[in-house]
């Protein structure tokens, strides 16, 4: 794999707290895992290399895409390591429960504005294992068992140390009111590196909480044409 150059001099970044999605007439390809190629080359980036609480780490920038189709929003992510904390014996068929505890990408989700307390997880390991949940936390539940449709990919680069994951995620998981240009979701971009002791956490918003689950906090997703 040609190595990538993270953040080049042409690349648009997100302004803060807010990340484009920029509109596709074809749908992309699950095993489109390159930030340069035609569909993702031109997209926004989210780019984070802090934690939750707006600490600092000595690392390589985490990069978000996201794109939009009539029916699907893609999401890649460009993730460089240190070290990795896998899961033994992956399997990618069913959800993996508490797939938090390795080495993960994730992306929080919520179309109303009104109850922030609701929104949807969705993630994917460096080993394609994946887990989407119905987060309702007014109601105090994660419902673990409720099901997307959401399709996932990634990809190791060990040479380069960088992992990609990718998401194909239904809109009407999402939502269930018509999008277009203008459509803004609330949302948030995180990531979890190492084993214990020296597990590291980031953050594409900073939630000031040793909780991902800090609704108050996301940023704004806003489709564009």
């Amino acid at each position: 794999m040609t190595p990538v150059l993270l953040l080049a001099a042409a690349t648009l970044l997100s302004a803060d707290g807010v990340l484009t999605a920029s509109f596709a007439k074809s749908e992309g390809k699950l095993d489109d895992l390159n930030p340069k190629s035609k569909f993702w080359a031109q997209t926004e980036v989210a780019s984070f290399n802090k934690g939750p609480r707006g600490e600092q780490h000595p690392h390589k920038p985490t990069e978000v895409r996201v794109r939009w189709t009539k029916d699907n929003l893609w999401v890649l992510y460009v993730a460089p390591y240190e070290n990795m904390y896998l899961k033994p014996d992956p399997q990618t068929t069913a959800d993996t429960n508490k797939l938090w505890d390795w080495d993960v990408c994730e992306m929080f989700i919520g179309a109303d504005f009104q109850n922030i307390e609701r929104y949807r997880e969705f993630q994917v390991s460096p080993q394609n294992e994946w887990v989407d949940l119905d987060i309702r936390r007014d109601e105090k539940k994660t419902l673990i068992e409720w099901n997307s449709g959401y399709k996932t990919n990634a990809k190791i680069d060990k040479q380069n140390k960088i992992w990609y994951g990718l998401f194909r995620i239904p809109i009407s998981s999402i939502t269930t009111d018509k999008v277009a240009a203008g459509t803004k979701f609330r949302t948030n971009f995180y990531r979890i590196e190492d084993a214990p002791p020296n597990r590291k956490f980031f953050a594409w918003r900073q939630v000031d909480s040793p909780s991902y689950h800090t609704p108050s906090k996301f940023g704004i997703l806003e489709l564009v044409k």
